[in-house]
């Protein structure tokens, strides 16, 4: 059965992945229209719904014999850009290769999708119905621009249609180890945005004549230098402490000393473990005069700032004056403001994912993680306050550390082989979620 459910994932995938939808601009019909097909030749109620014409939303359910809880899988069928110079195969032919699928969104995350639809067809063209609740699988557009036509809209627009009580979507899952044992992220939370902008002043003048004026880009290197030697102090999300915890490395006083010691022992998880600990500043962007011959009288230094749940404005500026000194000589101001989201850690889907994982890969065992970006669940936490949502995508053959730096990147590939551990978990999941109707 499992390999029937991975040729069959694999088929779905590499059709998603020969549907071109790099986002902007989107174009994301074609594929939802193959996938309300697909769902709705296996029996079901099938709509597509969106803000745009050429970019719907697909929304396909499964209703139980009672009421009781809706379990939601939740993905996205955009991309981001693939310039085809880079990779060594066409990023749009789903080839595979010495058994890996290769193509934009092979990982993020038309693999989750594909996974997502071959379990609840497989499900439905058996017969299963859930004895209670509703099974909803969602797959929306625009998750790479932050959501505004996708899960924003419908969550926003449409609660009705999509309101759930549990929702599987993207951000975990791949396995890494450790001290001698196997883990799997369960994704509970994800940090904020607040973006700044830095502006440093001076006085323009002729750049032929450089100390005619007071060139405001040359007072931007001492705060550049400062990004790069500085660490502000770690304010460690409860996720965090509970990853430490699950792998055996309890959270004391010196969290410096033990991110020291986590990149002697394994600097892979030292490197996925630190932007979970606190607020991270990344410099991005700088500008200053318009003309090469203009010395120019302001510059301004773009950053993005990512702070964990639970943290505010108010904890973000003190971070800032840690890493660059009191404000003088230059001045801060916030672009984008978005606090961060989490879902409780310790519930009985997590216990429901811990039990598949040991059952199905020996030996090992799932942790809480924090997501150093964002993905769709934020919008359904933040529309359903009672809604659990975690990111999870089982994988046994590729790793964290193989799969992490091909999202986004060239050559971005899955192990066809977890295509069907992935389909086997979504369907095992419904049904000791939602039981069966037949029985």
């Amino acid at each position: 059965m499992a390999s029937d459910l991975q040729a069959q994932t694999t088929e779905v995938l590499q059709r998603l992945v020969r549907f071109n939808t790099v986002n902007p601009p989107g174009g994301e019909r074609e594929a939802q229209e193959y996938l309300a097909d697909y769902l709705g030749d296996a029996g079901l109620d099938c709509e597509l719904l969106g803000a745009l014409e050429d970019r719907p939303n697909l929304i396909a359910r499964l209703p139980g014999k009672a009421d009781g809880p809706t379990l939601c899988y939740l993905g996205h069928v955009d991309t981001v850009l693939a310039d085809a110079d880079d990779w060594s195969v066409d990023p749009w032919s789903g080839h595979i290769v010495d058994g890996f699928l290769y193509g934009r969104g092979a990982l993020d995350m038309k693999s989750q999708v594909a996974a997502e639809a071959v379990a609840v067809a497989e499900l439905a063209r058996s017969g299963w119905r859930p004895a209670r609740g509703e099974l909803l699988l969602l797959c929306v557009v625009d998750e790479e621009t932050g959501g505004a036509n996708g899960a924003q809209w419908l969550t926003q627009q449409h609660p009705d249609k999509v309101r759930c009580d549990m929702v599987l979507n993207e951000g975990a899952g791949a396995p890494f180890d450790y001290d001698g044992r196997r883990y799997r992220g369960v994704c509970c939370a994800e940090k904020g945005i607040f973006r700044f902008t830095i502006t440093t002043d001076g006085v323009a003048g002729h750049a032929s004549m450089p100390r005619l004026g007071d060139n405001a880009l040359l007072k931007m290197a001492p705060l550049l230098e400062r990004f790069s030697t500085t660490q502000p102090s770690f304010d460690v999300p409860e996720e965090a402490r509970a990853l430490l915890q699950g792998i055996g490395e309890p959270l004391d006083a010196d969290v410096a000393g033990l991110l020291e010691r986590l990149r002697e022992a394994d600097p892979m998880i030292a490197l996925m473990l630190e932007p979970m600990l606190g607020v991270s500043m990344t410099p991005t962007r700088i500008r200053a005069s318009e003309k090469v011959n203009v010395i120019p009288a302001q510059a301004h230094l773009q950053v993005d700032c990512r702070v964990p749940p639970g943290r505010e404005l108010e904890d973000v500026l003190p971070r800032i004056e840690e890493v660059l000194g009191p404000a003088n000589g230059y001045r801060v101001s916030f672009d984008e403001c978005v606090s961060g989201n989490r879902s409780p850690a310790e519930t009985p889907l997590m216990q429901e994912i811990g039990r598949w994982t040991a059952e199905h890969d020996p030996g090992s065992s799932v942790v809480p993680t924090l997501l150093p970006g964002f993905s769709d669940s934020r919008w359904f936490r933040a529309a359903f306050p009672d809604c659990v949502a975690y990111g999870f995508f089982p994988q046994r053959h590729m790793t964290l550390y193989e799969a992490m730096p091909l999202i986004h990147s060239a050559d971005e590939r899955i192990d066809v082989r977890d295509l069907g551990f992935a389909t086997t978990f979504y369907r095992d999941l419904a049904e000791r979620i939602l039981g069966n109707a037949a029985e």
